[in-house]
Order: structure tokens, then C-alpha cells, then sequence
């Protein structure tokens, strides 16, 4: 979701994004980072959240360095998926324009766990489109001997460092940076190591930090992809709650791939589970609020340009609170260009938000227009642009619903990219009254393949 600056934080996107990538490369690397992002008290648990992560990663890398005599046979898989959606194959590039596998950009950008509000909803990002069949695997070799090196059981793949700053004119702020490691077994299934630092800030509530910790795995029977994913999130004055995600995929046609790479016609209809704490705000964990969201998703690649998505959430919060939830999205492609129109609908059984601290709206719509634009600004760069103009309704009331986003893919190396985003919206995540809501979200993600 995305949100406005405070007044007393000066930040421009231009500085953020640079130490946010110079940060990333540090975590990577293991180098204490100095990265001042939010007030001094932010900036003191941001400092203490990141030796958490260096030492998850120090760790992380020293176990693959011990079992090097025997992964040093293996070479990594050539293609990765992201942490967030481990199903979603990528060629070349990609992420938000997920329907296009030819070269689309690279990144997976999750949006916060359990949390499917409108202006995440907007982002393409959550359009999930099927796995590419992966290429027959080469058998010209001669049978392995005595003298030669065994198949590893599992290499090192990639870690992926996710970055979400999000911001609002009306007090709140929420800080995640989650590393994962990904490894790939022998047989072809993958398990990751997903750990990290989250902050939440808000008007009224003491400061929240919480450090996730999951394991997942993700493999296949027959044509179905089952991801589950398992663990705990421990924060500095809260208790202990457990979090738990499963992912079904299964291909209703199968795709239909060019000799380019572009997907060219699918269906997939995928079902969700997820359960954990709702991280929306401070407030909202202060008041240990756990929900169960379970549903499915309908993804239809129509022709090489044109796709469809649509979504739905059936929600049940431990406050004794139920909610549906329901996306759609078709998009067009026209070159570099590409046109989509968006629709939203969100209701609770009742209003808890003063309560339990969560927006809970009893009848919330958005629909809007979406203008985008994709492509290469230099070899190792590739940008998109997009402007969302549309309405919102809350309780009968219309206003005005606008988005405006950017992202870019930097290739620093042919084993390291970094992503850098940034959006503004006025579309609301929390009752205002006749107050005016805006606000900005910084976003990053920074890879390193093995």
C-alpha cells in the first residue's frame, strides 16, 4: 500500500533509492550499513534489524561454503522465481508485466503478508500467470562413474533482499526488509530460508518490530505446483505467532509458448491459504489481530497481448470479523504501451477499525484506467511508468482514485539486479473523514543468482 511522508522526514527519491541499493549491496556483502531512512528511533532498530540479517546471511553462506566439496559438481539452475511467488517461471526479465515472458522486467515485488488492499491490488505485480515448461534436461553424458563427483543434494541458488518503506499523511509507518535463500534439490524441488526486520510506527501506539522467520518448500505432482511455506514471527513486545501459506497451481490448458520465449495462450486457476498476524499497522498488532484468508485465482492468457486476472478472498479475523474480497484486471498490450482497466471490491460483516485498528470498510469500490509504458533505457537498464485515473467508494460517497508509479531493473552484473519503485495514491487504506489521504511507498528488491 502506499502512502505520504511525514513532515519532519526529508527524503528525496532520488537519495532513498541510491542508499537503499548501496544498503542492499552491504547486507549482501556483510558490511554494517548506514542507512537513515525514518527518525532516530527507526534508524536505531533499522540498524539492529540488519545485523540480524547479516548474521542470517553470514550463516547462510557459510553452511554452503562447508558443503563446497560437494556442491562444487552442481551448477545452478539458469532460471529463478521469486521468493513471493515461487511459481512464476521468468525467462529473460520480468515483473510487473507478468503476462509477457519475452522480456518483461525481473522482479516479484510482494505486497505485505496477509494483506490484499486496493492500492497493492493495482500493482500488476499480483497478476500471477503460469509456470513456463521448463526445457528437457540434456542426457548425452555418459553414465556417471566412481571417479566422477556426485549430484549435490541441494545447491544455492539465489537470495533475494525485499525492501517496502510506506508512509502516510496521517502518522503511520511500516518498514520490511526480508532476505530469502533459495536452494534447489537434487530432484528438482525447491526450499528457501526466508528471514528479515519489519518496523510499524503509528500516532497513538508504541513502535512495533518484528522478525519473520519461515522455511518453504515448492515442487510438483504431475502438472500441479504445490508451494507450502511455515514459521514464526517474533516481535520485541508481542507474543510469538505462527504463520502458514499454501499455494496450489494447476494448469486448466497448457501453454503455449513461441520459439521466442512468449507465452502465447493459458488458463490457471490456482487456490490460496494463508493464515498469520495482519500487518497493516501498529495498532492493528497491538491489538494481536490473526486472520485466515483462503481463495482462488483465475489467471487467462487470452492471446500474446491481452491477459486476465481475477481474484477472490474469503476472510476470517480472530476479532470475530469476516471480509470478501474480489479483484479483476484486463490488460492489453500495444508494443511498449499497454492499456488496463481495474475493478476492486472490498466489505466487512462489520466496521472494527476503531477497535481493532484495520481498515474495515462495509462496502469499499474501485475501478480505474491504467496507462503504462515499458521498455529499455539502456542495456543494463529497463524502466515502466504507469498512471491509474479512476474513482473510489466508501459508504456511498465517490472521490477521486489516482495512481501514479515507477519502476526500474538495474543489471549490475550477469548474477546481480536491483530494483527500485516508486508510487503515489490517494486511494485510502483507513477511514479519513472529510480528510484529504495521499501517500508514497518506496519499494526495492535485490537479487544475487549462484
Amino acid at each position: 500500500m502506499v502512502y505520504s511522508f511525514r513532515p519532519y522526514l526529508f527524503v528525496s527519491p532520488y537519495s532513498l533509492y541510491t542508499v537503499f541499493l548501496l544498503g542492499c549491496l552491504q547486507i549482501q556483502l556483510g558490511v554494517r550499513p548506514y542507512l537513515f531512512v525514518s527518525p532516530y528511533s527507526l534508524y536505531t532498530v533499522f540498524l539492529l534489524g540488519c545485523l540480524q540479517i547479516q548474521l542470517g546471511v553470514i550463516c547462510s553462506v557459510g553452511i554452503w561454503i562447508l558443503s563446497e566439496a560437494k556442491l562444487q559438481a552442481a551448477q545452478a539452475h539458469q532460471t529463478w522465481k521469486s521468493p513471493s511467488e515461487l511459481t512464476e517461471q521468468v525467462t529473460t526479465v520480468n515483473p510487473e508485466s507478468a503476462e509477457q515472458y519475452s522480456k518483461p522486467l525481473p522482479c516479484r515485488l510482494k505486497s505485505t503478508p496477509i494483506l490484499l488492499a486496493a492500492p497493492e491490488n493495482f500493482n500488476p505485480d499480483l497478476r500471477l500467470p503460469p509456470s513456463l515448461p521448463e526445457p528437457p534436461q540434456q542426457n548425452s553424458s555418459p553414465p556417471t562413474t566412481a571417479t566422477e563427483p556426485k549430484t549435490p543434494d541441494a545447491v544455492l541458488e539465489s537470495i533475494h533482499t525485499d525492501y517496502h518503506y510506506e508512509t502516510d499523511n496521517f502518522g503511520q509507518t511500516n518498514f520490511f526488509l526480508e532476505p530469502t535463500v533459495q536452494f534447489r534439490l537434487r530432484n528438482g524441488n525447491k526450499i528457501f530460508f526466508k528471514t528479515g526486520f519489519n518496523f510499524f510506527e503509528q500516532r497513538g501506539v508504541k513502535s512495533i518490530t518484528n522478525f519473520p522467520l519461515q522455511v518453504g518448500w515448492q515442487g510438483k505432482i504431475g502438472q500441479v505446483t504445490l508451494q507450502t511455506a511455515a514459521g514464526v514471527d517474533v516481535f520485541n513486545r508481542l507474543p510469538t505467532a505462527i504463520n502458514l501459506k499454501v499455494k496450489v497451481d494447476a494448469p486448466i490448458s497448457p501453454p503455449r509458448v513461441s520459439s521466442s520465449g512468449r507465452l502465447l495462450s493459458a488458463v490457471t486457476i490456482s487456490g490460496n491459504l494463508e493464515q498469520g498476524p495482519y500487518k497493516s499497522n501498529a495498532r492493528t498488532l497491538d491489538n494481536q489481530i490473526t486472520a485466515w484468508r483462503f481463495g482462488p485465482d483465475l489467471y487467462w492468457q487470452i492471446d500474446r497481448n491481452t491477459s486476465l486476472f481475477s481474484s477472490l478472498r474469503l476472510g476470517s479475523y480472530n476479532d470475530g470479523n469476516s471480509e470478501v474480497q474480489s479483484f479483476s484486471r484486463l490488460e492489453r498490450k500495444f508494443g511498449q504501451f499497454s492499456l488496463a482497466a481495474n475493478l476492486f471490491t472490498w466489505s466487512y460483516d462489520r466496521d472494527l477499525e476503531r477497535a481493532s485498528g484495520y481498515f474495515s470498510p462495509p462496502d469499499f469500490l474501485v475501478y480505474n484506467g491504467e496507462v503504462a509504458w515499458e521498455g529499455d533505457i539502456a542495456q543494463f537498464l529497463r524502466c515502466r511508468l504507469a498512471a491509474n485515473l479512476g474513482r473510489q467508494r466508501l459508504k456511498g460517497e465517490f472521490d477521486n482514485a489516482n495512481t501514479y508509479q515507477t519502476r526500474c531493473t538495474v543489471k549490475l552484473s550477469p548474477s546481480i539486479e536491483a530494483d527500485l519503485g516508486y508510487s503515489f495514491s490517494n486511494v485510502r487504506n483507513q477511514e479519513t473523514g472529510r480528510s484529504a489521504y495521499g501517500g508514497n511507498s518506496f519499494i526495492g528488491q535485490l537479487r544475487v543468482k549462484f
